[in-house]
């Protein structure tokens, strides 16, 4: 590599810390975040893809007959968070909307309660344990999804549509893992946690190193700190509207994958001390305007009618960070459960023409069910290898008499623990040992509170249509209940094990590993 293109980092270090000294805060974010665009643009970051319009050809003829996808992944947003879900103390009119002039699922979940093993399901179809994707991966993880799994971006590009990224990948921080070598043409983000790094609260050294901004595979920022997190939401939107905007006749795949309400929470300026619901609730109220930064973009380019927005959370809400975490409302748990509040998750999708506006789904789905439902809308062959996830465009477009197609969903945490079950109307908690929130010390301004370890010993059986608390155990009253769900369970350990009970199953799959 040249000398002048190892100076680029250095450089853009040197012009924001500059224009932080001289500016002001809004002003900040656009000019150093137009700066990236320039250089980008000019081709200077190298193993990266031009932003430009040129970088892209099309693979159909017929590409333009399929529609746009923007998705829209949140980072630890509770069920309840949003006010079409019943929040008042702050508003996401934006995110609102897209239930207003779509669909509303109650009773979507995400595979998992935690960071990287839900984003490989969404984006692969699968259950992560299948794919060796386990928990968070960290800064110091030599594992991340391997380059045989077949991502979202990656069947849809043979289609003709350009891919875009925005925000946290976590599916691995090495180079081969990052979007570009799985199918996106760009992307700016981070690659894990905004957690993972060393400017935590408190005086207590951290043994993170610090946290890198990429664009595409070349870190434009080596040590994002706590005023470049105030900006990150807005240069999140700009990277996305700019995309959109650049998209012009050809579909589009923009997977919007949000830093925040992950703690630690941060704000930019025009939106500090905004809501009514504190610093979380100015986090929020930011992040709806950047949905309604792009749902505007979408208006502008006149290609609304042919787009379908999709958004949903990553995981349920932060409990034992108390007033820097969302609520669950009304569901037991949440963040590293797999009871409802740890799994059930907003979901609200629009396609005007296509999904009835107004309407409500109270059917069952999850998030491995995106793939295979995005497959079928534009015609795309599914991955080769096995897949987890069904289409449920029938629930999506709420068709009269459409029903769940699965039989059961498998809830695993941890390394390969599988701890629930799910059939119809009926949840099975296996036994585990789960770490439950203090009532009487929750957590406050961004520290955590205490946790209570409960040992589940004795598998436990809810009907959620009539406990959605999960706080009657119907296990001995159902006894031809519990023993199909347990049949369930063999079946999932054969195929996908269980390291609670030290078996391994047939049907998994190694991650990509980089060398020790």
């Amino acid at each position: 590599m040249s000398d002048e293109v190892n100076r680029i980092p250095r450089q853009v270090q040197l012009e924001r810390d500059a224009l932080k000294a001289s500016l002001e805060m809004g002003r900040i974010r656009r000019i150093i975040f137009g700066s990236f665009l320039v250089l980008a643009n000019a081709g200077l970051f190298g193993g990266t893809r031009s932003w430009g319009t040129d970088a892209f050809v099309n693979a159909s003829s017929d590409s333009s007959n399929r529609p746009n996808i923007v998705l829209i992944f949140a980072d630890d947003l509770g069920y309840g968070d949003l006010g079409c879900f019943g929040e008042t103390r702050w508003k996401t009119p934006h995110l609102d909307s897209i239930a207003e002039r779509g669909v509303r699922f109650t009773d979507f979940h995400s595979s998992q309660p935690v960071c990287s093993a839900s984003r490989a399901s969404l984006l692969t179809g699968c259950y992560a344990n299948r794919l060796g994707i386990h928990g968070a991966l960290f800064p110091a993880s030599k594992n991340g999804i391997h380059e045989d799994e077949t991502l979202l971006p990656e069947l849809l590009k043979p289609l003709g549509y350009r891919t875009g990224m925005v925000g946290k990948w976590h599916l691995g921080h090495h180079e081969k893992f990052l979007p570009l070598q799985h199918g996106f043409d760009e992307y700016l983000g981070l690659p894990y946690s905004n957690d993972m790094w060393p400017h935590g609260a408190g005086s207590k050294p951290s043994s993170y190193p610090p946290l890198p901004l990429f664009h595409g595979n070349q870190v434009i920022d080596e040590d994002v700190d706590a005023e470049d997190q105030k900006l990150l939401t807005q240069s999140y939107a700009d990277f996305a509207v700019d995309f959109i905007r650049r998209a012009q006749k050809d579909p589009f795949f923009l997977y919007y994958a949000h830093t925040f309400p992950h703690v630690p929470l941060f704000v930019g300026a025009e939106h500090a001390g905004r809501s009514n619901g504190g610093l979380y609730g100015d986090v929020l109220e930011e992040f709806d305007d950047t949905v309604g930064r792009i749902l505007k973009e979408l208006d502008a380019q006149g290609i609304t009618e042919k787009t379908l927005v999709i958004f949903t959370s990553d995981n349920g809400p932060w409990l034992t960070y108390g007033d820097h975490a969302g609520t669950a409302r009304g569901l037991r748990e949440g963040k590293g459960t797999v009871y409802e509040g740890g799994v059930r998750v907003p979901m609200v999708a629009r396609w005007p023409g296509k999904i009835p506006a107004g309407s409500v789904q109270h059917e069952t789905a999850m998030t491995i069910d995106l793939l295979p439902t995005i497959a079928g809308i534009v015609g795309a062959q599914l991955p080769s290898r096995k897949i987890d996830g069904l289409n449920i465009f029938d629930l999506l477009t709420c068709r009269p008499e459409a029903k769940c197609p699965h039989e059961v969903f498998y809830h695993y945490y941890r390394v390969n623990e599988l701890q629930a079950i799910r059939s119809g109307v009926w949840k099975l908690m296996l036994p585990h040992e789960v770490l439950c929130i203090d009532p009487k010390d929750a957590g406050s301004g961004g520290k955590p509170g205490k946790s209570i370890a409960r040992k589940i010993t004795q598998p436990e059986l809810y009907r959620l249509d009539l406990d959605l608390a999960e706080s009657n155990n119907l296990a001995d009253k159902e006894p031809e209940v519990l023993a199909r769900l347990l049949r369930y369970r063999d079946e999932a350990r054969k195929d996908l094990g269980d390291s609670l009970v030290k078996v391994q199953g047939a049907g998994v799959r190694e991650p990509g590993m980089v060398p020790p």
